[in-house]
């Protein structure tokens, strides 16, 4: 039974005009564009100085920003209320003064930052106080020693891919499900299958099958193309991240048929479902530390599926973790992926 409500769907996904370009060109473009764009890298932050001092020190001062990647030198302003207004009109993102005697070292620079953005004006003022670094004498017995661990190129895009695989599960496990059954209620189908002797759970099954056969599409797509377009590859077991991948299908997949099961409407449907993983995605650390966030807001991610996912995918595709390092993770993703599979069982009505 199980056997032909499997190819029942799999000839529902064939003969659909979108979905199949959808499951293979979505993948690709994500990987392809996304980790270019989606950098949270601070650069070409501008800089507009006031020189006082008219020194050789500060002139080569000057021209060290004006060589730097990280900065647009926008030029010089005569007195530092002209400087503000510049910030003010969004002409400049930080204001350096050079006073005078700067170049005989009896003064200190002052570092003006736009703190409207505060990670720019925080992290900007600070790649322009370690660029003045080398105007100071420094022993190099202090000097520290640093050691990068992972990343040592510290390329953005290396964080990135992972999460790049949690939003494409997501995306294409959460809400192809959670249309699927709506539009079998629209479409007036589903009223044959509810006549019909077929188990709830045979049912529920044969719809969420061919939904992590996806989510491994989905991740080889990715493992190639991060090969293939950016020289990443992962550290630890392939296997670990397939497994991870399924688990989050799981929850994902049961999540869109929970969803689909108590809506009438697609459009209901659809905004129900992108409630839930816009939260979980914001909550889930895949953009930022989650250890930033308010504590009530922190114990949130004891019930997100996604941060152990993020977590655990992390460990093992940058850090080369094997299974003990994950085990925690995989253990709730397990937990939380049964509770709502069998909700999923549970909640699907045949007297639709």
């Amino acid at each position: 039974m199980l056997k032909y409500l499997l190819q029942k769907e799999f000839l529902q996904i064939r003969r659909n005009a979108f979905l199949p370009r959808l499951i293979l060109l979505f993948p690709i473009v994500m990987m392809c564009v996304i980790p270019w764009v989606m950098n949270q890298e601070v650069k070409n932050i501008r800089v507009c100085v006031v020189d006082n001092d008219r020194s050789t020190t500060s002139q080569q001062l000057v021209h060290r920003i004006e060589a730097s990647n990280y900065f647009m030198f926008t030029g010089r302003q005569p007195t530092y209320a002209e400087a503000l207004h510049a910030i003010e009109t969004s002409r400049a993102d930080i204001v350096l003064v050079v006073p005078r005697g700067y170049g005989k070292g009896r003064s200190q620079v002052l570092i003006a930052a736009n703190a409207v953005n505060g990670t720019k004006g925080s992290i900007g003022a600070n790649y322009l106080s370690q660029m003045m670094a080398p105007s100071t004498q420094t022993s190099a017995a202090t000097a520290p020693s640093i050691h990068t661990l992972y990343n040592p190129g510290q390329d953005y895009k290396v964080f990135m891919i992972p999460a790049l695989f949690a939003i494409l599960t997501m995306l294409m496990c959460g809400f192809l499900p959670t249309l699927n059954i709506v539009g079998e209620k629209e479409a007036g189908t589903i009223e044959q299958m509810n006549v019909t002797p077929v188990p709830k759970w045979a049912f529920i099954l044969a719809k969420l099958i061919p939904y992590w056969l996806i989510a491994l599409f989905v991740i080889t797509a990715c493992l190639v193309l991060s090969w293939a377009v950016y020289g990443i590859t992962c550290q630890g077991p392939l296997a670990l991240v397939y497994l991870l991948a399924l688990l989050l299908a799981l929850f994902f997949s049961s999540l869109g048929l929970i969803i689909s099961n108590y809506s009438s409407t697609m459009q209901q449907a659809i905004f129900v479902m992108w409630f839930f993983v816009v939260c979980m995605m914001l909550l889930s650390g895949l953009f930022t530390p989650t250890r930033s966030m308010p504590s009530w807001a922190y114990l949130t991610t004891y019930v997100n599926p996604m941060y152990y996912f993020i977590d655990a995918i992390r460990t093992v595709f940058v850090r080369g973790g094997g299974f003990a390092a994950i085990a925690h993770q995989v253990l709730a993703l397990v937990g939380i992926g049964s509770i709502m599979a069998v909700w999923a069982v549970v909640s699907y009505k045949k007297n639709n």
